[in-house]
């Protein structure tokens, strides 16, 4: 579980309220961007201490993504946001940004509709609960980059092979008729009869303990009472903290009869988060991560949905930042540093809004989602994937 939307995109509600960010861009603009919005804005301002902003009109600071950075659930839930082609850049970098085209709108089936939210399952008193759990706080994105030894390498390994174990029983679990409800019930069940704790249960509030993305739906959707329907994709989000490590995977899953252009998406998204763990090894820029999956998109015309990858670990969310597309982020891989590889294509734009639960993220046009995540270790010589699903 874990993306995030990208900056250096024009962003709004509407005409006139468009405006541009470059959080790359230094000190352009001369001001703290904690003044930007009142009240706490975790660590995602403190990254971005200086912001270029060129405004046409002033928008509601809740429109503010690019700069809240980690999760929706930090948005005012009145408002929806999108993330649009840009129509003017304040930084030089941003002009050299290859920008996907715009796509016509797509919508062959009906809308995505939210279903009835069961109550929160409960964990034993048994298991181990990560820091955050029971007081639905959304935790800031720790900022330092985590190094394993040997001992902390073995039981991040433990956690990603149980994510892992559990991903794939989701897989047999997709098909029409089945709710995302009880997806959740079996993944909450085999997590805790584990000794585990699923990770995305309170975080930020959230109410479930697997996230589940139906369709158009780009990532954090709530599992309900909706019931899968043949032809649908589903990507199935499973984190696990056990022994003090979260580990961190998913997968896009067909259920039923799927036609051939939404197989191909679903294809090449897992051979872009693919090409982007060949990217990985001890002293490689971070930058080649997105480079390796851009060019590869670029054949296929899709759009990369604005969410990132994230350090894992002894944190749930913590530095590296992890971009799927062309970027500027400095930086480069260190041996023993552990984090998620999580492209999310779609078939259309990039607009994207939000669902007043504060988490389900969708295409505004409808166009289908797909997603895949590994969690990978850095070594000197490439990279391991912590939650290589079983075969």
């Amino acid at each position: 579980m874990g993306a995030t939307p990208r900056q250096n995109y024009a962003i709004g509600s509407g005409e006139g309220s468009e405006f541009a960010v470059d959080a790359y861009a230094i000190a352009a603009a001369g001001g703290d961007v904690r003044s930007l919005r009142p009240g706490s804005l975790s660590w995602q301002l403190v990254m971005a201490l200086s912001v270029s902003l060129e405004l046409s009109h002033s928008p509601p600071l809740w429109h503010l993504p690019s700069l809240r950075h980690h999760y929706p659930g930090t948005l005012d839930p009145r408002k929806s946001w999108t993330v649009k082609q840009p129509k003017r850049i304040c930084s030089r970098r941003a002009a050299e940004i290859q920008w996907p085209a715009e796509q016509p709108q797509r919508r062959t089936r009906e809308p995505l509709r939210r279903g009835t939210v069961s109550p929160r399952l409960p964990v034993p008193d048994h298991i181990p609960l990560p820091p955050y759990a029971g007081t639905n706080r959304l935790p800031d994105v720790d900022p330092n980059r985590e190094l394993h030894d040997c001992e902390s390498i073995a039981r991040m390994r433990a956690a990603c092979e149980l994510a892992a174990r559990v991903l794939e029983y989701t897989g047999t679990l997709v098909k029409p008729s089945v709710t995302t409800d009880e997806i959740d019930r079996a993944v909450h069940q085999m997590i805790i009869d584990a000794g585990a704790y699923p990770s995305p249960l309170g975080y930020g509030g959230f109410p479930k303990s697997v996230c589940t993305s139906v369709n158009e739906c780009i990532c954090h959707g709530i599992p309900d009472s909706r019931v899968l329907q043949n032809g649908d994709i589903i990507n199935i989000d499973v984190t696990v903290y056990l022994n003090g490590y979260h580990g961190d995977t998913s997968r896009t899953y067909l259920c039923g009869e799927v036609d051939e252009s939404t197989m191909q998406l679903v294809k090449v998204t897992e051979e872009c988060m693919l090409r982007g763990i060949s990217a990985c090894k001890h002293g490689a820029s971070f930058k080649t991560i997105g480079q390796r999956i851009s060019e590869y998109v670029d054949e296929y015309g899709y759009s990369i949905d604005p969410f990132v990858g994230h350090g894992v670990g002894k944190i749930f969310h913590s530095e590296p930042i992890i971009w799927h597309t062309y970027d500027y982020e400095p930086g480069y891989m260190v041996a023993g540093q552990t984090f998620t590889i999580e492209p999310t294509l779609s078939m259309g734009g990039t607009q994207c809004t939000l669902w007043d639960d504060g988490w389900t993220a969708v295409t505004v046009d409808g166009s289908l989602t797909a997603q895949f995540e590994h969690t990978i270790l850095v070594t000197g010589d490439g990279a391991e994937i912590l939650t290589m699903h079983p075969r």
